[in-house]
């Protein structure tokens, strides 16, 4: 049987004011301790990924973490960061209850702070 649920997910730089385009996005399932990469992305210029990072088949119950290189997105675009830079790599780690829904998980970012939520 086919399932309709998928993730999806995208960044807006809430200093700029705009979608943050260009920013790597690197997707783990999680098996207990060890994580699997399963794809890497990059964002469009509306801050999204060309379509659901997972879906169909490949979209099970479990647990996943979507690793945002924030660091190198954040340098490209003009900011001023101190070395190191106080936010670089940003993981974001959820789980999948229920295959059959649309999972999506944004970030919201700034060199300085961030926040996500489940959104629709």
């Amino acid at each position: 049987m086919s399932k309709s649920g998928r993730l999806t997910t995208h960044v807006l730089d809430t200093a700029l004011g705009k979608p943050a385009q260009g920013l790597k996005i690197d997707l783990f399932v999680i098996d207990g301790d060890q994580r699997r990469l399963l794809r890497t992305v990059e964002t469009n210029g509306d801050g999204r990924v060309d379509g659901p990072m997972l879906e169909g088949d490949a979209f099970s119950v479990g647990t996943y973490e979507l690793l945002f290189h924030a660091g190198d997105y954040l340098r490209a675009a003009g900011a001023s960061l101190p070395e190191p830079a106080f936010l670089d790599l940003i993981p974001l780690r959820f789980g999948i209850a229920d295959a059959a829904s649309h999972y999506h998980v944004p970030l919201l970012l700034s060199p300085f702070s961030y926040s996500t939520y489940r959104g629709s």
